[in-house]
């Protein structure tokens, strides 16, 4: 995630560098074919161009707007993991009178949960190696849904540590209904990940992206003749700009700067958790050149 306007601004114009230059260009061919050869078809009226950025933008506000929705939902239900094992950890502590293993296995399901929804296989990775305890990492070897797993280890050593030390039922059923939530809301983020944003969406505002550049300078080329390339570049550089804001958001698992911090906020959370049973933990994560992995 950009932390940095500075490197976001960075981001966007290079990113735009590339179709920006093809468009200045072609601006140019339009203005030297107008000014030149004298084709006067080049010379178009302002309103269909007019109309159709209009449109455009509606159609681009919308999708930008569910976009982020997809973003921000996977960011709420990441809090709800967060808060759940937060609360799973203090139970274990204070009902089932210490368990630092169980508390050790939640911070390690974060971080499978982490990698699998980039999908990736979390038991490469060094925090979940150091973390997670082995037992369980021999367990979700070879497993489709790694987390999941994960889930039903930990739930196996809760039934186990409540029946070594007599609590009562309705005291299980409360940790195991913190286990729910807890798969609830994987199952959410598991959803986001699963559902991509509708083709119309993703596909149709690209296209409609290039042909309005394509067009801009013909309803341009008489009024502003030798700066044409610089208003359509403008234009044009906007309407970019608009597209690629809902192309970043719309994933946000991806490892790319645009996703969310899964890096930061699991180790965070791993703070949180093993600072607890008095465990070492590593140092938090900065941004790196303004970016939050």
């Amino acid at each position: 995630m950009i932390v940095n306007a500075r490197r976001g601004l960075h981001f966007i114009l290079k990113d735009s560098f590339k179709p920006l230059s093809i468009l200045f260009i072609w601006d140019m061919l339009v203005v030297i074919c107008y000014k030149y050869f004298h084709i006067g078809w080049f010379d178009q009226s302002a309103l269909p161009t007019a109309m159709i950025g209009s449109v455009l933008v509606l159609f681009m506000n919308f999708r930008n707007n569910t976009a982020y929705n997809r973003w921000w939902e996977a960011r709420s239900h990441w809090g709800l993991i967060t808060n759940n094992c937060r609360s799973f950890s203090r139970q274990c502590t204070t009902i089932l009178k210490g368990h630092p293993d169980l508390t050790r296995a939640i911070a390690g399901y974060a971080y499978v949960l982490s990698y699998h929804l980039r999908g990736k296989d979390a038991l490469l990775n060094s925090n979940v190696k150091r973390v997670l305890p082995i037992h369980i990492q021999e367990y979700i070897k070879g497993l489709r849904n790694q987390p999941n797993g994960v889930l039903f280890q930990i739930g196996l050593m809760v039934s186990q540590e409540v029946e070594k030390k007599h609590i009562d039922g309705a005291i299980h059923a409360q940790i195991d209904r913190i286990l729910s939530d807890i798969a609830n809301a994987q199952g959410a983020l598991e959803r986001i990940k699963n559902t991509p944003l509708s083709i119309q969406f993703s596909t149709l505002p690209y296209y409609l992206t290039e042909i309005t550049c394509v067009i801009l300078p013909f309803s341009m080329v008489q009024t502003l003749e030798w700066f044409t390339p610089l208003g359509s570049a403008l234009v044009g550089f906007l309407f970019m700009a608009l597209y690629k804001i809902g192309s970043d958001l719309q994933n946000p698992f991806d490892d790319s700067p645009h996703a969310l911090p899964m890096l930061t906020m699991t180790r965070s959370l791993e703070i949180d958790l093993l600072e607890q049973i008095g465990d070492p933990t590593g140092a938090p994560i900065t941004p790196v050149n303004g970016i939050q992995w």
